[in-house]
């Protein structure tokens, strides 16, 4: 991808972000991504074939820069960092920062589809990463019973914070996290 198709595909995705921290997302329409972005709508289908499709890319590129720890250097479209912390503490440090309203998906009123995606990323962290957790998950419970439970519990560790002002640092968040959940060593 060029750097024209890189800056409008970021200006798609800026005014979507945008969009979404002000307005439901079933009232929000492909051109009111347009006009906000200032591109046509033939660029817009160009990249995307629908407002679902662009919220799926959106949800993509969010995760795929901060789940994937070859890409946690690395810049993306939308994100750009240079530190190499923990998975947990990368993504909140970003939530911190609100990097592209981040904090904001997960905290609007119409933040379904978007939880629903970022709850199936978190769900691969956590099983990529089981044998980090020192309160292992007993043989009587199912394993996607015990993966909900986590996956949640970081949600909601994350939706709490949020509605708190985000006062704690990521570091103290996150070591929230480890000690309820029983991480025994940092998830890489």
């Amino acid at each position: 991808m060029d750097r024209r198709q890189k800056r409008t595909r970021t200006a798609i995705f800026n005014a979507f972000i945008n969009l979404l921290s002000t307005k439901n997302y079933n009232n929000i329409t492909v051109a009111d991504v347009i006009e906000l972005a200032n591109v046509g709508r033939a660029t817009f289908y160009s990249h995307f074939e629908t407002k679902d499709y662009l919220l799926k890319e959106l949800c993509n590129e969010l995760f795929e820069h901060v789940f994937s720890v070859e890409n946690c250097l690395v810049d993306a479209y939308i994100f750009t960092c240079k530190e190499k912390d923990t998975m947990f503490l990368h993504l909140i440090k970003h939530i911190k920062k609100n990097d592209n309203n981040i904090a904001k998906l997960l905290s609007c009123k119409n933040n379904e589809l978007f939880l629903e995606y970022f709850k199936v990323e978190v769900k691969k962290l956590i099983l990529a990463n089981k044998n980090n957790f020192s309160n292992e998950k007993p043989k009587f419970i199912p394993e996607e019973f015990w993966l909900n439970h986590l996956t949640n519990t970081f949600i909601e560790t994350i939706k709490w914070w949020i509605d708190n002002g985000m006062i704690e640092s990521p570091e103290t968040i996150t070591e929230y996290f480890y000690k309820i959940v029983g991480i025994k060593k940092q998830v890489q």
